[in-house]
């Protein structure tokens, strides 16, 4: 047995890079028998055939992380990249992107890319509002080379899923950050206005300066169901430094009295749109635990 990390899965094949070579292959059924799923990232022990190019997966260690969507093991960080323009950024499916990545504990950065064809510079709140939650923001632009260099340095000896919409310019960035990585690019359907998909499945790519990094297929929905709705409010940063502050311990801090966060929100301290975003999906977190029960 050798041991290697699964950087790409196709068709139910998995390709595992060990001991400087790439092995295609299968898992074993015993996964299949208790619901357990290889993941890209995944550290995994294989055992290669004679051929030393096809294998089977016998086990998978323990992972530090897991991410459903994109579906991906074992990952430092998460770069979350979203347009200034075309598409116009979706601050709701931002926030819940963020709601996923903070409750695995991964570090955060968020990327606001195109900056260059925002005339009005609309995108200088929004980086506004994020970093006074407690993010880090880089706005790039690739016709400009704006940020490129940041980008590298985040990405340098770190595993890091880059995600975001279609159509946001994730490839055109990562292509543009490492040329060698030569990743297919697409255009934005005049139709509705949204990315077409150009990246088809999830791959862990070597990047140039040390590290992987993950260039995931857009989405334009993410589904929360899997948390709490007594959990949601740990994953707005902003609300963390007074909460302690409210009446009651179990404060939603939509429905109590004396709520240091809404007091916080009166005040200008807490940005009124993220907080609106925080209401709409703990409400949706509670329809959806009222149906199960």
């Amino acid at each position: 047995m050798i041991t290697g990390t699964i950087v790409k899965g196709i068709a139910g094949f998995y390709y595992v890079k060990a001991e400087d070579k790439i092995f295609e292959c299968k898992a074993r059924g015993k996964f299949r028998n208790v619901n357990l799923i290889p993941y890209i990232g995944d550290l995994v022990r294989i055992v290669p055939e004679e051929n030393q190019v096809t294998g089977s997966i016998v086990e998978i260690l323990p992972r530090k992380n897991l991410l459903i969507r994109p579906p991906v093991a074992n990952i430092d960080q998460a770069i979350i990249v979203f347009a200034a323009k075309s598409p116009d950024p979706n601050l709701q499916l931002l926030d819940r992107f963020l709601v996923l990545v903070e409750e695995q504990n991964l570090d955060i950065c968020i990327c606001i890319n195109k900056i260059d064809i925002d005339m009005e510079k609309d995108y200088e709140a929004i980086k506004d509002v994020y970093e006074k939650a407690g993010y880090k923001v880089i706005v790039t632009s690739t016709v400009s080379n704006t940020g490129i260099e940041e980008i590298k340095n985040e990405l340098r000896n770190r595993t890091t899923v880059f995600a975001g919409p279609s159509g946001v310019g994730k490839s055109s960035l990562l292509n543009k950050v490492d040329p060698h990585l030569k990743l297919k690019t697409g255009d934005i359907s005049q139709k509705v206005k949204r990315g077409k998909h150009t990246t088809r499945h999830v791959e862990l790519l070597p990047f140039k300066e040390g590290g992987f990094v993950l260039d995931t297929p857009g989405f334009s929905s993410l589904s929360l169901e899997n948390i709490a709705p007594n959990m949601l409010q740990n994953y707005f940063r902003e609300f963390n430094t007074y909460r302690a502050y409210c009446k009651f311990s179990e404060c939603s801090h939509i429905h109590e009295p004396q709520c240091m966060v809404k007091q916080k929100l009166d005040e200008g301290i807490i940005d009124k749109g993220r907080y609106e975003r925080y209401k709409l999906i703990y409400n949706e977190l509670e329809s959806a635990k009222q149906r199960r029960w």
